[in-house]
């Protein structure tokens, strides 16, 4: 079954022009002829637009939007959201980054319904996986994005036939992954070694890692810890190209 609707981020500039182009969610259900929202807020009129498609629940993934209690209560059956954490560890918005900067050598996928309290609805399913210790961000986002594409699918049919015992969160060892600024990239590189190199794993397909030296920014490109240390392999200095770190040569 389709859905009746989608909701999702309004247009935004991209590219070099900065032309206004759609999220890639709403492009793909437009190709599906599905009726696609993109509000700038979730205010009373844009709950009150969702409300006339008479949803029986909703399914969020990466929304990026808090969702008001009013929002919750138009669907009978609540919302759905697929979170990147094994719940209630990682509680908000940067949960897989908040696993690598602890070096957690596991993570997941949970499915849980969405109740007021930022993401500390019951829990619905879940899935495990290992952190390889060599694996950024890069490798890790879009294997916890299949494993959680594949959890829902899974999950989905079994709602719906009532067959899910909804489990209630528990409060002790709930944490908060907050967001994070591009300031926190920044490296001292005379800190210890783990600690940027979980920095390094963590922001690899976001703000990234970079260090200053000699009044110069240099962006991270590739790094890997060996023998304990940290060891920065290829940059770019800011204005040139990417080379090679000559510390390490």
């Amino acid at each position: 079954m389709a859905p009746a609707l989608v909701i999702t981020a309004p247009d935004a500039p991209r590219g070099r022009g900065l032309a206004l182009t759609p999220s890639e969610t709403r492009v793909v259900a437009e190709s599906y002829d599905i009726h696609v929202l993109t509000p700038e807020m979730l205010d009373e009129a844009a709950i009150a637009t969702i409300s006339a498609y008479h949803c029986t629940y909703a399914v969020v993934v990466a929304y990026g939007k808090i969702f008001p209690q009013a929002l919750i209560d138009t669907f009978p059956r609540g919302a759905i959201n697929v979170h990147y954490s094994l719940l209630p560890k990682y509680r908000g918005a940067t949960p897989m980054e908040a696993a690598l900067l602890a070096g957690d050598t596991e993570t997941g996928v949970t499915v849980q319904q969405m109740a007021l309290e930022l993401d500390a609805g019951d829990v619905l399913a879940k899935t495990i996986t290992p952190i390889a210790p060599e694996e950024t961000a890069r490798e890790l986002r879009p294997r916890l994005i299949h494993l959680g594409t594949s959890l829902l699918v899974e999950t989905l049919p079994r709602f719906e036939r009532g067959e899910i015992l909804p489990l209630a969160q528990e409060t002790v060892g709930a944490t908060r992954a907050r967001k994070f600024k591009k300031e926190d990239g920044q490296l001292d590189l005379s800190a210890p070694a783990m600690e940027n190199w979980r920095k390094y794993r963590a922001y690899a397909d976001t703000i990234g890692t970079y260090f200053f030296k000699d009044d110069t920014r240099y962006k991270i490109t590739k790094a890997s810890l060996r023998d304990g240390r940290f060891i920065i392999e290829r940059v770019i200095p800011e204005g040139r190209r990417e080379t090679h770190w000559p510390a390490n040569r």
